[in-house]
């Protein structure tokens, strides 16, 4: 499993990384149903796989909870990343998770992420996409320093996007950045860069582009792109749309991991063995490219 450094913070994290969102359950954005045995069989799956950085969230349903039930006994072999700045509330049939940007949520966010992981520590707690707005007048960046200075947190980072990723690149404060990235969404491809530059790590999320046409997510359109650009004519003989994809994304030179979620260890093998493929070979991540941006899917700044 390929592995590589997360930025200043010198972990060594696989470059294929875990999405836990998939096993959020059904009440968190109409997540799919999961039960206990499914999550105990994929999170162990992804660590004899050799996989070594999970990623979830405070607001991620029973991910949290799950993780600490089921692999917590593991916690030496594997790099633990969350978010904050969240809350669930319960409507009833289902769970809406607002955010508020205050110290004591953030505290609380903490406490509770370290009871239901069953750790002391978690080593990378990362914002829950705040504009810069929100950030400053909530003080967010003192409240993180002062939970790392605790120890219960060895580094801080931050999900973003444009245009407040850009800010945020500039303060040189954070030591990660998780971005959304994929040959179908190429707007932050440039950023990845600068981030990776300002010395920070960079986790991509959404880099098999949101699943196949079908998989939901209002992703139809998406694929249109993808037709457009002629991409299937770049295939390998027997590779998968999907299967491209992750490669793209492997092949951006600045991206640290790409966190891929599942809870099927049949679509975790087959990730796993796309990722241990590595990146396309030059000139077809070039051809990709030159298609996909005559196809009008191309970085935004």
């Amino acid at each position: 499993m390929l592995k590589s450094n997360l930025g200043r913070t010198g972990l060594e994290v696989t470059k294929l990384g875990f999405g836990a969102m998939e096993i959020r359950g059904p009440r968190i954005w109409g997540g799919r149903p999961v039960t206990d045995d499914e999550a105990d069989r994929i999170l162990n799956a992804v660590l004899d796989a050799g996989i070594n950085f999970i990623d979830t969230s405070y607001d991620y349903g029973l991910s949290e909870a799950y993780i600490g039930r089921f692999v917590s006994r593991r916690r030496s072999e594997y790099i633990l990343a969350t978010k904050c700045g969240c809350t669930v509330v319960d409507r009833g049939d289902h769970d809406e998770t607002p955010h508020v940007w205050t110290r004591d949520n953030l505290l609380h966010n903490i406490e509770t992420s370290l009871r239901r992981m069953n750790t002391d520590y978690i080593d990378l707690l990362q914002l829950h996409n705040p504009t810069i707005e929100q950030t400053e007048e909530g003080g967010l960046v003192e409240v993180l320093r002062e939970i790392q200075a605790s120890g219960k947190v060895r580094w801080i980072g931050i999900s973003s996007t444009l245009p407040h990723i850009a800010g945020y690149i500039q303060s040189g404060v954070f030591d990660s950045f998780q971005i959304p990235y994929s040959a179908l969404e190429r707007d932050h491809e440039n950023i990845i860069s600068e981030a990776a530059a300002a010395g920070a790590g960079t986790i991509i999320r959404g880099g098999v582009g949101r699943g196949e046409p079908g998989a939901g997510l209002g992703n139809e359109d998406r694929w249109d792109v993808w037709e457009k650009a002629g991409l299937d004519e770049l295939l390998e003989e027997g590779e998968s749309r999907t299967g491209f994809m992750l490669r793209y994304t492997l092949s951006h030179p600045a991206m640290t991991t790409t966190i891929v979620g599942t809870k099927n260890p049949e679509h975790l093998a087959e990730n796993i063995r796309i990722a241990e493929k590595g990146a396309l070979p030059a000139e077809v991540y070039e051809e990709a490219k030159r298609r996909l941006q005559a196809a009008g899917q191309g970085p935004r700044v």
